[in-house]
């Protein structure tokens, strides 16, 4: 009898399990981004009338605005990233998804996103405002941007932590300086120097562009600040005369690289010790991690605890998509211009990770922890129930897996300053250790006085193993 009901109840477990990860379930919709079928892609995503009623919503909203961006379909990318906007702004916590993501799993409750995703919404928003040639609106998605970092630093108010993101403050100086608004981009511009400096060196390895030390020498000089172009001419021992820079307009050219990690799930053992006073410790001494559970005088809790001996429990990781091409370079008039790292998300998305792992270990960890003793509650009242709730707990552990899987690896840029006329560009991207693969696209543009154009290349090709 209790064989026939555990082979009844086997397909149920079977569909709970459900091992794969977030990407993998959308494997067909990363294959066809990868190989640049962009339209299919979008298709794809777009024949998927239940999309906007899933705990994915966000993802779905995110994916679609990056589809239609790299598809030139500007407007109808803003309208899909400013749904995503209003998806996060307007969560609400669920208590009843938030009580089954404890008796569950995480993946139940809607995904907030990142918070480096978040801030990349408007980072879109506003490059599609630009190459819509608006841009007022660009300085609206600035001032949004400033509300969202304001938010982050308040979140995270200690150091060797990310919590201030030094290429939006870049973005929104690119901007301001491309309105002739010096005085503004004068200080996001410092401000991404203070930022790169005391924060991005130190947790990624990321020094301050020699481009954004130029605009920032370059934004003082044109607001009159001179003691500050001689002050920062000496810290940064650059020999830099922005009085001498010739041009009557700017070309601004960002380059997308690569693509950013996914996430995975791994498993980790779990000692059980029992302690003085009501304390269940679990411990991994291989990894040096050690959390003691507190049952208080739940005597039930307490020995069912204390008769486990070892646990499994699923968290999240990151798996980088290493870059393919390492150095990108633009052509123009016989010139060669270097594009520099500004920022790098594939190292944010890995300290953002890093920054909640206690959080996610003892959250998993309670999870796990309160499955185990209502099983093994369970098992002493009705073997065969308790046996079946095992196999549904098994089943159903699982680490959140979602992210944001259609974000560059790195973002490059470069400011070219070209006399009017029309010029020709040539952008170029190489892999060193593989000399014949290159990637190369050819742009005209059309220069004006006073002008800065904004000029964007993806590439979203990858190092495989």
């Amino acid at each position: 009898m209790k064989r026939k009901y555990l082979l009844l109840f086997l397909p149920l477990c079977l569909l709970l399990s459900s091992c794969i990860t977030y990407y993998q379930k959308n494997i067909k919709f990363h294959k066809l981004f990868l190989s640049k079928k962009l339209a299919e892609a979008d298709q794809l995503l777009a024949k998927d009338k239940r999309a906007e009623r899933r705990k994915t919503k966000l993802l779905y909203y995110l994916n679609r605005g990056i589809t239609t961006h790299l598809m030139g379909q500007y407007e109808a990318s803003n309208q899909f990233f400013e749904q995503a906007h209003l998806a996060h702004e307007n969560f609400l916590t669920n208590p009843i998804d938030e009580t089954l993501s404890f008796l569950v799993n995480p993946t139940v409750t809607d995904y907030r996103g990142e918070d480096h995703e978040i801030l990349l919404i408007h980072y879109y928003k506003a490059l599609n405002f630009l190459q819509l040639g608006e841009l007022q609106a660009a300085l609206v998605e600035c001032r949004r941007l400033n509300i969202k970092l304001n938010q982050l630093s308040d979140k995270y108010d200690t150091a060797n932590k990310y919590r201030r993101d030094a290429f939006i403050h870049t973005l929104m100086g690119l901007v301001y300086q491309a309105n002739h608004d010096y005085n503004d981009a004068f200080i996001a511009y410092r401000n991404a120097v203070e930022i790169y400096q005391e924060d991005y060196e130190p947790l990624f390895g990321l020094a301050v562009p020699l481009q954004l030390k130029k605009d920032l020498i370059y934004t003082a000089y044109k607001t009159g600040f001179d003691d500050q172009v001689r002050y920062y001419q000496q810290a940064f021992r650059l020999e830099y005369d922005p009085s001498k820079e010739h041009g009557d307009g700017d070309v601004v050219f960002l380059w997308n690289n690569g693509l950013g990690p996914v996430k995975d799930e791994w498993n980790i053992d779990f000692v059980v010790l029992k302690g003085r006073g009501g304390v269940v410790t679990f411990a991994n001494e291989e990894l040096g991690l050690s959390f003691p559970f507190p049952l208080g005088n739940d005597g039930a809790s307490q020995q069912s605890l204390s008769d486990l001996q070892l646990i499994r429990v699923a968290f999240p990781k990151y798996i980088e998509r290493p870059l393919l091409y390492d150095h990108g370079v633009v052509y123009v008039n016989g010139r060669t211009y270097p594009l520099e790292i500004v920022e790098d998300l594939n190292a944010i998305s890995f300290q953002v990770l890093h920054q909640r792992m206690l959080l996610e270990f003892s959250k998993s960890l309670l999870r796990v922890a309160l499955k185990k003793v209502a099983e093994h509650q369970l098992r002493k009242q009705n073997e065969l129930v308790g046996t079946i709730l095992g196999i549904v707990n098994f089943a159903t552990e699982k680490a959140d897996t979602r992210n944001w899987q259609t974000i560059p690896h790195s973002i490059h840029y470069t400011r070219i300053k070209l006399a009017q006329g029309t010029h020709h560009l040539s952008f170029q991207a190489h892999a060193s250790q593989m000399p014949d693969v290159k990637q190369q696209q050819d742009f005209q543009v059309d220069i004006r006085p006073q002008q800065t154009l904004f000029y964007t290349v993806n590439s979203l090709a990858y190092a495989s193993d």
